[in-house]
């Protein structure tokens, strides 16, 4: 793996940073899940983190390699919200200033959250312009360093910290689902998973409406498209990576889609079954499981849950719906 852009060195090297300032999250089992599917499922709950979701793994990571001029110009970067508040806190943590362009149709409880650590938000409208456009402009206007939510070797190792755990913690898997966006979390899990559990079969899970992840594995090389339209938010992203996407290719077995109805579906049962609030993205890889689009009977599945961070009045209506 020496020419893609981490290695499980990396990964290691991450979880040495971020000891001490992002939780090592809690794994938890269901009884009702495993009779339900046939699986042994593993839940890594991230929706505990700090920031209420797995993001300031990377940022954190990236933020604390920064040199004295890094320092002293700030970071800047763009988000739907998790990463936003990510990085806003891992900036504050570090004694850096932050900037993080957003879209105008994040979630409140992400704007607010991203202010209330700190960060500075610019908004931005995602369906007009695509959002390196919107920071490029904020960067020629102010510098900084950017740090994107996915694309960035010191990132995605950070995230791969994630799966780290989850296998040092059970055991070796059979399969590891992992909710996909821009690639950063699965491919550093990939990359995990490859080293501590090596006949572990890996997958991407993203919204049906954007698929992008799944094209470009089939086709050979990145497909863009438009921002698509679904409840997961944080798996908005118009394509993988030129970092991620390497990674993905070598050593990620597929990418599984799951419609807006699969998610709330997961959502409900996270709720009621593991007493777990979940946004929509954090319930892609059980939705994947539950909707019977992967088959897990007779396996050892470790099943990411990325987040938590959902409106309140947005959850019970998605929920009640259901």
């Amino acid at each position: 793996m020496t020419d893609l852009a981490i290695s499980f060195a990396d990964v290691a090297g991450a979880a040495e940073r971020i000891a001490g300032v992002a939780h090592r999250t809690p794994v938890l089992t269901s009884a009702t899940a495993d009779a339900l599917t046939g699986g042994r499922l593993f839940f890594k709950c991230e929706n505990f983190q700090r920031t209420g979701a797995f993001k300031i793994r990377g940022a954190y990571n990236a933020i604390s390699q920064f040199d004295d001029v890094q320092r002293a110009a700030g970071v800047v970067t763009y988000s739907s919200g998790n990463h936003a508040q990510a990085i806003a806190l891992a900036a504050r943590l570090l004694g850096v200033k932050s900037t993080i362009v957003m879209p105008m149709d994040a979630p409140a409880a992400k704007l607010e959250a991203t202010r209330g650590y700190g960060g500075e938000v610019v908004l931005y409208d995602r369906y007009a312009e695509p959002p390196d456009a919107a920071v490029a402009r904020l960067m020629a206007e102010r510098g900084g360093t950017f740090i994107p939510p996915f694309d960035h070797p010191h990132v995605m190792a950070g995230q791969g910290t994630v799966a780290k755990e989850l296998i040092e913690e059970t055991g070796t898997l059979d399969l590891l689902l992992v909710p996909t966006g821009g690639g950063g979390l699965l491919s550093g899990c990939a990359v995990a998973a490859r080293t501590l559990s090596p006949g572990c079969r890996v997958v991407g899970v993203e919204p049906e409406a954007g698929n992008d992840a799944q094209q470009s594995l089939r086709s050979g090389s990145i497909v863009k498209i438009e921002p698509p339209k679904t409840i997961a938010d944080g798996a908005q992203s118009r394509s993988l990576g030129q970092l991620t996407f390497p990674v993905l290719r070598r050593l990620v077995d597929g990418i599984e889609t799951v419609s807006d109805d699969d998610l709330v579906e997961a959502m409900r049962f996270l709720a009621t079954r593991l007493k777990l609030v979940v946004e929509p993205t954090g319930g892609l890889a059980l939705a994947a499981v539950l909707s019977g689009r992967i088959d897990v009977r007779d396996k050892r599945v470790g099943i990411v849950v990325t987040g938590g961070n959902v409106d309140l009045d947005r959850f019970a209506t998605l929920v009640r719906a259901a």
